[in-house]
């Protein structure tokens, strides 16, 4: 298996527990951590003490548990911290530790380790919906996401308060997939060449004018992410987005659906493997030399129907492995199972993208594997990174198919 809890075997993982009520759920992701034969070093904040024990969290985790900056003399304890660290996880997070982080405020031990931290972090925020909606706190997880931290949204419904909406700190099992996907990394693609697509296509209509749709390229960037974590040669095509490229990641952007056309063909015919998540535009305008000026009357446009890029991958198929996306708002199963037909795919991965929650700006998705004998594999929302490991999950065993002699390698 591609994603796997063996990435976490001898990993020191620093868990930052805030005063939030669902601080006593840290207890469950420090013994699962543990269960995984993880390293645990727990941080509590001063307030974190009113909400659990650090009796609990020293027995659950088999260390001392972390509180106060200047305990050890003679020793820089945050720095020590932050240098054996391989990931930190603060859950719960409440507004307090997210402002100091945004800000770069450093107080106690907590605040200072992160501060010293060269390693990825998860944030689980857990509060009052009010709180959590405040634009100075969605300002600060926006920031810290602009830094590369990893947020693990909060889950809506009753809170302790009383009241009802988004603040309940996410499942546990969510957490910690998010700490497994952060640590997984391994050489199981070497040797393997990647083609992923990513973002939405532009067709021009004049010079200051275009159709697109509302692709973010999230879903193709993080699947090149992980490809290249795993060990494959990445080479990304991707249309109108400002995601950063990913490290290791060979990448080649293109405007509209015919230069993406171009840039895929010339680099298929030595790939192992092609993931098209891109959304292509199916139409565009032949586009007019100078700016439309407003008329009072009816503007009318022509489409014409642009390259099937898949469909013509599909066609020129000779050892490659296709995936392709089915992006669909309604009759989805029977839509996407049409596609993998007709396009001569292995797999289709179909999403819902009529849900806000799952769709195209979100940071997680809900898919559906599709196979051409018709046999379907739903799973569970998940972020968009952790259905990149499932993809590619799938597309190992594909490979280790084709080619047994790899996997004993």
């Amino acid at each position: 298996m591609v994603l796997n809890s063996e990435s976490l075997v001898g990993k020191t993982i620093i868990v930052g527990v805030t005063g939030g009520i669902a601080a006593y759920k840290a207890a469950e992701l420090v013994s699962q951590l543990r269960k995984k034969n993880a390293n645990i070093q727990v941080i509590m904040t001063e307030s974190a003490n009113h909400f659990i024990t650090a009796t609990t969290l020293s027995t659950l985790s088999g260390n001392a548990v972390k509180g106060d900056l200047f305990q050890n003399q003679g020793t820089v304890s945050h720095i020590d911290l932050a240098m054996e660290a391989d990931a930190l996880v603060i859950a719960p997070a409440t507004a307090n530790i997210i402002a100091k982080m945004a800000h770069g405020i450093a107080d106690d031990l907590l605040s200072t380790t992160i501060l010293a931290m060269r390693c990825p972090m998860i944030i689980a925020p857990a509060m009052n919906d009010r709180m959590y909606l405040n634009a100075v706190v969605q300002g600060n997880l926006h920031s810290l996401e602009a830094m590369g931290m990893k947020v693990v949204k909060p889950e809506s419904g009753k809170l302790a308060c009383g009241t009802e909406g988004p603040g309940r700190l996410a499942p546990i099992e969510s957490i910690l997939n998010e700490i497994i996907v952060n640590l997984s990394t391994s050489t199981q693609f070497k040797g393997i060449k990647m083609l992923i697509t990513a973002g939405g296509t532009r067709e021009p209509i004049d010079p200051v004018r275009y159709i697109g749709n509302r692709s973010t390229g999230k879903m193709g960037f993080a699947v090149a992410s992980v490809a290249a974590r795993l060990g494959a040669e990445v080479v990304l095509v991707h249309a109108n987005t400002d995601i950063p490229i990913p490290y290791g990641v060979k990448h080649i952007s293109v405007t509209t659906a015919n230069e993406m056309y171009q840039a895929v063909l010339r680099e298929y015919h030595d790939c192992d493997v092609v993931v098209k998540a891109a959304a292509v535009a199916d139409f565009h305008p032949q586009p007019q030399p100078e700016k439309i000026k407003k008329q009072d009357q009816e503007l009318i446009i022509s489409l014409e129907s642009t390259t099937d890029i898949l469909a013509e991958l599909g066609q020129k198929k000779k050892h490659q492995i296709l995936v392709g996306f089915a992006a669909e708002t309604n009759d989805l199963m029977a839509n996407a199972a049409s596609k993998i037909r007709r396009k001569n795919l292995d797999l289709i991965v179909a999403n819902d993208v009529s849900r806000s929650d799952i769709g195209f700006s979100s940071d997680d998705n809900q898919v559906t594997f599709i196979y051409p004998n018709g046999e379907k594999e739903s799973l569970e929302k998940m972020t968009k990174k952790a259905v990149a490991y499932q993809i590619l999950d799938r597309v190992l065993g594909m490979i280790n198919d084709k080619f047994p002699s790899r996997e004993e390698e």
